[in-house]
């Protein structure tokens, strides 16, 4: 639920964040006209990513265990990857961010104005996807489903609430060591994700693992990794899956009492190649450079979206 809950907040907010930036501009520049065209597009991309979470959902029915698990596996590598790539934009975009979507709406406003309601349609859906994808692989992960889901309606509904305080400046929120600290926790929950996604695809086959035999005349290293072999703990009777510590540890750092060596694997290459680069990118960015002195500009996750 922990972690459901941190990916709806985290997520949610970035996208309420960047309709606030573009709310406040249209009426900084006296367009509340076209405001209409922008929640229609803020709409749509709500509306697509839920269609794509019930398509994620219930869309998998009907096919046998070995597709559903290969589906799976594919499709949380594939959150994973977009939640990687997320986490690194928003890091080193931050700072233009909002000069960004005023330029874009400038831009949309010299026409129709029809292409304002694309931008915040592009802008929301790029959040929307990628929320839908990696809560759905969250959930799939998680051995509570309902609860998991309910972190992610916990986390989303705060999200909004602090998106809108923050837009009236009713609340004042260090939004740049908000998204770091995050940041920082996604990369822990991907990792999980990503093991998860391994189990799934050793369930369906397609890696080897404890469902599946050695190939004829293989040699030791690589019988070790089929089979009862592949295991590399499975410790369920000291700590109980569907206990307190064990939910917690699964919905924290993707840990649970019985993983193989390639899960482990995954999930270690992925924390410190990954963690590695984002706490790298993270101290060069708090580096001082000799433009700053002479910058105007104000990183936009550290100001209200509504100034």
């Amino acid at each position: 639920m922990l972690g459901t809950f941190m990916i709806g907040l985290r997520e949610g907010l970035e996208a309420a964040l960047v309709v606030g930036i573009l709310v406040a501009y249209i009426r900084k520049i006296g367009r509340s006209d076209v405001l209409r065209k922008l929640w229609f597009g803020v709409g749509v991309a709500i509306g697509g990513s839920l269609a794509i979470g019930a398509i994620l959902t219930f869309g998998a029915y009907g096919l046998t265990f070995q597709a559903q698990e290969a589906i799976g596996g594919s499709l949380s590598i594939l959150a994973v990857a977009l939640v990687t790539w997320m986490i690194f934009w928003m890091q080193a975009t931050a700072a233009t961010l909002k000069k960004e979507l005023h330029a874009s709406i400038d831009a949309a406003l010299t026409g129709t104005g029809v292409g304002l309601a694309f931008i915040a349609f592009v802008s929301v859906a790029r959040e929307g996807l990628e929320t839908a994808l990696f809560l759905w692989s969250a959930v799939r992960a998680s051995d509570d489903a309902p609860t998991a889901w309910i972190g992610a309606v916990l986390g989303l509904a705060l999200a909004v609430a602090l998106g809108w305080l923050i837009h009236r400046g009713a609340v004042r929120l260090n939004l740049a060591t908000f998204f770091t600290w995050t940041g920082g926790f996604l990369v822990v929950v991907a990792a999980g994700i990503l093991a998860y996604a391994v189990h799934d695809l050793q369930e369906a086959r397609f890696l080897p693992g404890p469902f599946s035999t050695a190939p004829e005349g293989a040699g030791s290293f690589v019988s070790g990794w089929y089979g009862p072999d592949a295991w590399l703990f499975q410790i369920s009777d000291v700590i109980a899956p569907d206990g307190f510590v064990g939910a917690l540890l699964k919905g924290t750092v993707g840990f649970t009492p019985e993983m193989t060596k390639l899960e482990v694997l995954a999930w270690f290459v992925y924390l410190v190649v990954v963690g590695g680069l984002y706490t790298r990118a993270v101290l060069r960015s708090r580096r001082p450079r000799p433009a700053d002195a002479t910058a105007t500009s104000v990183p936009a996750t550290s100001v209200p979206a509504g100034d």
